[in-house]
């Protein structure tokens, strides 16, 4: 089953929302080196315990502040077929992220805005 795996916290300002989400609830910031953009991966707990970790970084052209989910797949090429068959579109396209995966944004029908991962540690 494809399951939320990470989240993205949008801002205009990163530096200044990051100390909000360090102290009210102990997340752990890490910025992200070698990517196409400014972001910082956040650990929000012990790997032990049930939840999610995510990141923080700025909108992407096309997208508003807010938060966003993450889903990890099987085939990201097979996903987005999927999704522009049920009437969905693809916002952001297919990326790699060095190290982590193969990345792309995607709306569903209403336009909610949504993550597609596909993880490889192989790609570059």
């Amino acid at each position: 089953m494809n399951r939320v795996s990470h989240f993205e916290i949008y801002t205009d300002d990163p530096e200044a929302v990051r100390p909000f989400y360090q102290h009210v609830f102990g997340w752990k910031f890490n910025k992200f080196e070698g990517g196409p953009i400014e972001y910082w991966l956040v650990t929000t707990g012990d790997d032990k315990n049930p939840g999610i970790n995510g990141g923080i970084t700025r909108p992407r052209e096309g997208q508003s502040s807010g938060t966003l989910n993450t889903i990890a797949v099987e085939s990201l090429d097979r996903t987005i077929k999927k999704i522009e068959q049920r009437n969905g579109k693809i916002c952001v396209p297919k990326m790699t992220i060095p190290k982590i995966g193969w990345l792309a944004y995607a709306a569903d029908p209403a336009g909610n805005v949504f993550g597609i991962i596909e993880p490889d540690a192989n790609a570059r």
